[in-house]
C-alpha cells in the first residue's frame, strides 16, 4: 500500500465541522420525526399513518443507519465495523418495514376514497423508492454472509452497496421534499415552517452525500 500527500491528516477545523454537521443531523432525524408525528396524528385516519411511517422509515431509520459508520458522528463509535454492518442492517430492515406500512397505509386509504393511485410525482417516486430500498437491504446480505457472493470480492461489494445505497437514500430525500409540496402539509404548516423543514431534509442529504463522497474517496486514495 502506497501513501501519498493526500493521506496525511486534515486541519482539525475539518474534523470539528463535520462531528457538528452529525450531531446537527442527529438532532434533525428525532426533531423532525416528532414533529411529523405530532402533525399526523398517527390513528386518527389511515392517511395519518402514511407520513408518520415514511418519515419514521427514511428520516429516521435509514439515516441513522447510515450515521453508524460516520467517523464523526456514529453513536457505536467504538464498536467492531462487524457489529455496525449487524446494527446497520437491522436499522435498513426497521426501514423496510416502515417504508412498506407506509405504502399500505396511503394505497387503502386511497382506495377508501375512491382516488386513483400514483398518479402525483410524489406517489410516483415514493413507489420507486420504497421497491428500491427492499431490493437495497436484500442485496446487502452478501455483505453480511459472503458465501453467498461468490466470486465477487467483499471491498467490491461495499462499494457497490455505498453507491447503491447512496442513489437510495437520495430518492428518499426526493420523495421527503416533494412529500412537503403536497397539499396536506402545506395546508398543515405555515411559510416558515415548511421552509425549516425544506432545509433540515435538504441538509440531511448533503451531510450523508458528504459523509459517503468522503468514505469512497478515502479509499481509493489508500489503494492508489
Amino acid at each position: 500500500m502506497v501513501y501519498n500527500k493526500e493521506t496525511e491528516p486534515e486541519p482539525r477545523v475539518y474534523g470539528y465541522t463535520r462531528t457538528g454537521s452529525a450531531v446537527l443531523t442527529h438532532c434533525i432525524c428525532i426533531v423532525f420525526t416528532v414533529f411529523i408525528t405530532v402533525l399526523s396524528r398517527p390513528g386518527t385516519s389511515w392517511f395519518s399513518w402514511h407520513p408518520f411511517f415514511m418519515t419514521l422509515a427514511f428520516t429516521f431509520f435509514m439515516t441513522e443507519a447510515i450515521l453508524l459508520f460516520s467517523p464523526h458522528g456514529s453513536l457505536i463509535k467504538k464498536y467492531p465495523h462487524k457489529t455496525k454492518g449487524r446494527v446497520h442492517w437491522i436499522l435498513q430492515c426497521l426501514c423496510v418495514s416502515c417504508a412498506f406500512l407506509g405504502l399500505a397505509a396511503i394505497f387503502y386509504n386511497k382506495h377508501l376514497n375512491g382516488k386513483p393511485h400514483f398518479t402525483s410525482w410524489h406517489g410516483l417516486l415514493g413507489l420507486v423508492t420504497v421497491c428500491v430500498v427492499g431490493v437495497q437491504s436484500l442485496a446487502a446480505l452478501p455483505l453480511i454472509y459472503h458465501s453467498l457472493a461468490k466470486g465477487w470480492s467483499l471491498a467490491k461489494l461495499k462499494r457497490y452497496h455505498a453507491a447503491s445505497g447512496l442513489v437510495t437514500y437520495l430518492l428518499g430525500s426526493a420523495s421527503l421534499l416533494l412529500g412537503l409540496s403536497s397539499a396536506w402539509f402545506t395546508a398543515s404548516v405555515g411559510e416558515y415552517t415548511w421552509y425549516l423543514s425544506v432545509l433540515c431534509a435538504t441538509l440531511n442529504a448533503l451531510v450523508i452525500m458528504s459523509q459517503v463522497s468522503r468514505a469512497y474517496t478515502a479509499k481509493k486514495r489508500l489503494h492508489s
